[in-house]
């Protein structure tokens, strides 16, 4: 028999997938410089010239093993690579053997939650936060727990948190910068959790593992993003080069589980066998050998900020609210309605393609993905303007 809750995913992709791929069939109708897609985190911006100067010298010098497969784990050198960036960068112990290279961000999230969260178990995320964090704890047969951040400001909210923590607790997930709000969580807030686990964990005998989601770490437009892993012991660093280096498509990432941590061969061991069990065995070695010698490149984060100054702009004359983003490429735009879904769908009649909030845990906004041309944003303002005069405001 067809598994049903496998079914009905294949047939109703996130909403964010829904709206993209909307609109790749709206282009086709009206074209492309006529829709306003705002719906994807697909960065337009492109990928370093060091990647494809590193490209073409792999293709042309090691064409016999460019396609190959790797040790499961990944490349030794691309796994030395990161970690020796890692401690670089951080000041943090890093053992290579502890860096596991992955299929992108989500096949390393998903391997980490079945890793560590035994069925039954719970794991909770902060709300807003990444929608598909919900289907891949569900499907590992463990409970979503919503924790709210604080209104006011979108950081962390211990106080909840602390309330929300049990026995039966085994993961927690943070995610910053943070899709989809943007904001960067203070090092204050990232120690006082850090608090609250270490005594949950000596009260309850057991680890409380805090799983980093960290693709947007290099897109940060202050203060540097507090290293999750410098603060809290049992740590695990997921991560992707889809938006630092404009590689969504790729598929390439790792999982750094803490040197510090008690049992941390063990828990990379986890991982590598939850990666292997999942089907994601290998990582793409061409782009390991890429990220060998190009893990140290910068992010283009001046063109996002660009894009974010343009958008909110434009968005400041026409009156609309938003939190401003402290990092990541996505504004968070207040609906002019209460209805999420309903503002998002009347946009559509605009074409402007904007993601209801509710599958983000919390309702009465729309995300904003402002990784796309400048023109692209500059010629939205019209649309942004008739939507608005559409509520008579």
């Amino acid at each position: 028999m067809i598994n049903q809750t496998m079914l009905d995913l294949g047939r109703a992709p996130s909403p964010i997938r829904q709206l993209f791929n909307y609109g790749f069939e709206r282009k086709k109708v009206v074209g492309e410089q006529n829709v306003f897609d705002f719906s994807i985190g697909n960065p337009s911006i492109p990928a370093p010239e060091a990647i494809r100067e590193r490209m073409r010298e792999l293709i042309e010098r090691d064409p016999a093993t460019l396609h190959g497969y790797s040790p499961a784990s990944g490349l030794p050198a691309t796994r030395a690579a990161v970690a020796r960036n890692l401690r670089e960068r951080f000041g943090i112990e890093a053992d290579p053997r502890h860096i596991y290279m992955t299929t992108g961000a989500m096949a390393g999230v998903k391997s980490v939650i079945c890793a560590v969260a035994r069925p039954g178990e719970e794991v909770i995320v902060n709300a807003p936060y990444f929608p598909e964090y919900r289907m891949l704890i569900e499907t590992a047969g463990c409970t979503c727990v919503e924790v709210p951040t604080r209104a006011d400001d979108f950081q962390l909210d211990i106080d909840a948190l602390a309330q929300a923590v049990n026995p039966n607790t085994a993961l927690v997930i943070v995610n910053s910068p943070n899709n989809p709000v943007g904001t960067v969580y203070t090092q204050d807030c990232i120690e006082r959790l850090s608090d609250l686990l270490e005594s949950r964990e000596r009260e309850y005998g057991h680890p409380i593992y805090l799983l980093s989601d960290e693709p947007y770490r290099e897109l940060c437009y202050g203060d540097p993003v507090p290293f999750t892993a410098n603060f809290y012991r049992d740590t695990i660093v997921c991560y992707s080069w889809a938006k630092s280096l404009s590689l969504p498509g790729e598929r390439i990432g790792y999982v750094f589980t803490s040197s510090r941590m008690e049992r941390a061969d063990d828990v990379a061991d986890a991982v590598a066998g939850a990666h292997r069990s999942l089907g994601y065995v290998c990582a793409p070695v061409m782009f390991q050998k890429v990220i060998e010698t190009c893990v140290d490149l910068p992010a283009n984060v001046e063109a996002y900020r660009s894009n974010r100054d343009l958008l909110t702009a434009g968005l400041d004359e026409l009156g609309y609210r938003y939190v401003s983003p402290d990092g990541a490429f996505y504004l968070w735009v207040k609906a002019l309605e209460e209805d999420a879904q309903a503002f998002s769908d009347r946009a559509k009649e605009h074409d402007l393609l904007l993601v209801a909030s509710d599958s983000f845990g919390c309702g009465g906004w729309v995300r904003v993905s402002y990784c796309v041309s400048e023109t692209s944003i500059r010629n939205s303002m019209k649309a942004w303007r008739a939507l608005k005069e559409s509520y008579g405001a």
